[in-house]
């Protein structure tokens, strides 16, 4: 399975060339399969820089994420094992949104694709791949 950083998947919604060509095909199998997914969280990211005014959707976060969710995203819960494995993170940075999508991931035993470089430099046990390749 495949879990999309929040970044990655507002890259997804809007064509945005900053996703690589290897991580566009790379979702695309992944997605004839029922295996791309986000993590709650993630939602609720997109509806607070909705909310302030960070970006734009071009519906109301509700719709949005039903859409997605119709299309075939799985939405990855934040349930008791993925915040114990955020709480558990070592050398990790703060952030809290960021710590319950890595240990979403690794709840899941999900591959993670972001760009962030935190993420990807950081010398854990998650599995993630870089986004814009």
């Amino acid at each position: 399975m495949i879990l999309l950083d929040t970044h990655v998947l507002l890259w997804l919604d809007r064509d945005d060339p900053a996703l690589g060509a290897g991580s566009r095909a790379a979702i695309e199998s992944a997605w004839k399969a029922g295996a791309v997914a986000v993590s709650a969280i993630s939602f609720w990211e997109v509806a607070m820089l909705d909310i302030t005014g960070r970006i734009v959707l071009p519906q109301p976060p509700t719709g949005w994420r039903r859409d997605w969710l119709e299309a075939g995203l799985l939405e990855q819960p934040l349930d008791g094992p993925a915040a114990l494995h955020a709480a558990a993170l070592d050398a990790f940075h703060p952030d809290p949104a960021d710590r319950f999508i890595v240990g979403t991931a690794l709840a899941a035993g999900a591959t993670l694709l972001t760009a962030d470089q935190a993420v990807l430099r950081w010398p854990g046990p998650l599995t993630c791949e870089d986004a814009r390749a």
